[in-house]
């Protein structure tokens, strides 16, 4: 078996020392050089100094780095009783790969089964799994990922938030070669590895649902756009289905300016407005009867206005939506687009294993999705 990486990066350290080219007193290269060098995390590069400083064959001072000793042990002897040790060390004393997962939010509609194939991959890949939610703050996105960095993590998945600019966290660490992959949705322009799902496609399929029934007038509603690609091929997936049929969907029959999507946004104020907004949408679009929703939450809220105007579901009106809570036992509430969540989770992780052993990867992987019959449409 190879020794672990941090033992490389001691025995390195200590040929240097042996043969004189580094002599005492003079500066050893920090955690950060190290990490670079040897293509690992500063968590592995730290333990090797560590382990030298444990050696005493270097001395780490505070705010200034760390130096050969100014007195050396037995460097025969060093070697001998670091053999012996390494030889009764555990198997699980070896330094495993990091993987830094950041989210704005997860729930059960879609987020959790996410997370499950992330850590399911990195249990399989001897990996270990940190996790921070930014609540769809881009500043605490970017503030997660150069704590991550700094942390040392070997990668990261991140799940960008909702925002018209790019963070620039991101576009940092792709341009240095970092090893980062995108979930649920790509950035445009920028050659970052994502993997997700067709959401242009998804989004077609499900406009067909309530076109293929005659009669039916279909609006949509989502959140903004705001440079959001999952939003963005969304309503172009819409779009696609009406053009298709021979019609331009009227801009007064999209709505994107909802907001309690994400489980933190799900709160009682936040909600009821959403209520309101979307009744009003409704009272002044009599003309549609049938809805394509972007998120579980937002059908939800248009469940819910619906019902307060005494409409019936789905024989009124019509509703299919992106995710949905599992439902072992019952019927589903929607019609919905049921996105693999765990063979994303898994993917990425599986990319990012790809990087560490410098082999090719995609920049867009694609997941498939399928169509899941609920209560609030008539059969598929």
């Amino acid at each position: 078996m190879d020794n672990p990486l941090y033992e490389q990066i001691y025995n390195y350290i200590f040929q240097k020392i042996n043969d004189g080219e580094l002599k005492k007193g003079e500066r050893v290269p920090s955690e950060k050089e190290l990490a670079a060098q040897f293509n690992v995390s500063r968590i592995t590069s730290k333990k090797a100094l560590e382990m030298l400083s444990q050696y005493k064959l270097i001395e780490r001072i505070q705010g200034k780095g760390s130096f050969v000793a100014e007195v050396l042990p037995d460097l025969q002897e060093t070697k001998l009783q670091k053999q012996s040790e390494s030889v009764e060390a555990r198997p699980e004393d070896e330094v495993v790969r990091i993987v830094g997962v950041i989210l704005p939010d997860f729930g059960d509609s879609f987020g959790a089964d996410l997370i499950r194939g992330i850590e399911e991959q990195c249990a399989i890949s001897g990996c270990v799994m940190m996790m921070k939610l930014t609540y769809d703050n881009r500043d605490e996105e970017e503030a997660a990922i150069r704590a991550f960095v700094k942390l040392g993590v070997d990668g990261i998945v991140v799940f960008p938030g909702h925002g018209e600019h790019y963070n620039a966290e991101v576009l940092r660490l792709v341009l240095n070669g970092f090893p980062i992959v995108l979930v649920d949705r790509y950035l445009k322009g920028i050659a970052a590895t994502a993997v997700y799902t067709d959401n242009r496609k998804a989004a077609f399929d499900l406009t067909n649902i309530l076109l293929n029934q005659e009669g039916r007038h279909v609006g949509f509603l989502s959140t903004p756009a705001d440079n959001t690609t999952t939003i963005e091929d969304r309503i172009q997936g819409f779009n696609d289905a009406c053009l298709q049929r021979g019609f331009t969907p009227k801009p007064e029959h999209i709505m994107t300016n909802l907001y309690s999507s994400l489980p933190q946004s799900f709160q009682t104020i936040k909600v009821q407005y959403d209520i309101e907004t979307v009744r009003h949408f409704v009272e002044i679009n009599k003309d549609l009867n049938a809805y394509v929703v972007t998120e579980y939450n937002l059908a939800l809220i248009l469940r819910e206005a619906l019902l307060s105007l005494k409409k019936r579901i789905p024989e009124d009106y019509q509703i299919v939506c992106f995710d949905s809570p599992s439902q072992p036992f019952g019927d589903y509430l929607f019609t919905h687009v049921r996105q693999n969540e765990r063979d994303t989770g898994r993917r990425a992780v599986e990319i990012l294993q790809r990087v560490w052993n410098n082999e090719t990867t995609e920049l867009n992987n694609i997941v498939e999705h399928e169509i899941v019959q609920g209560n609030s449409t008539v059969s598929i």
